[in-house]
């Protein structure tokens, strides 16, 4: 236990900073976790938001922020490739389109006329 008055104080300050990195950097961990479960855009734009926090704060270095950005984005661009949905055949597309079309008839369509809105006309300036 320190015993010079600004040692005391430094170790105060040193608990709180160090509680307080801990909490910035376990929830940029969650976020990007999270990201990583479920890539879309709403979640990447959370981890940029978490990471710039992070680096504003002086947690992380420029480049660091700026690398861990990068390979969130290149995640995101590679997930949709493997989260492909399968593709339905058309023969089979087709036959459903036409069988509703055949069964549901359109009611002729009856034009209405609105009246024109009244505008001001421009009054040149005297």
């Amino acid at each position: 236990m320190p015993i010079i008055k600004s040692a005391i104080k430094r170790a105060k300050q040193a608990a709180k900073r160090r509680s307080r990195n801990q909490s910035l950097k376990l929830g940029l961990r969650r976020v990007i976790k999270r990201f990583a479960a479920q890539p879309d855009p709403k979640s990447l734009s959370q981890a940029h938001s978490k990471i710039d926090t992070a680096l504003k704060k002086g947690l992380l270095k420029p480049a660091t922020a700026a690398r861990r950005k990068s390979k969130l984005a290149k995640q995101l661009k590679a997930a949709p490739a493997a989260a492909e949905k399968p593709k339905v055949k058309k023969s089979a597309a087709l036959k459903t389109r036409k069988t509703t079309a055949a069964t549901v008839k359109k009611a002729p369509a009856t034009a209405k006329r609105t009246k024109p809105s009244a505008t001001k006309k421009a009054v040149p300036k005297k």
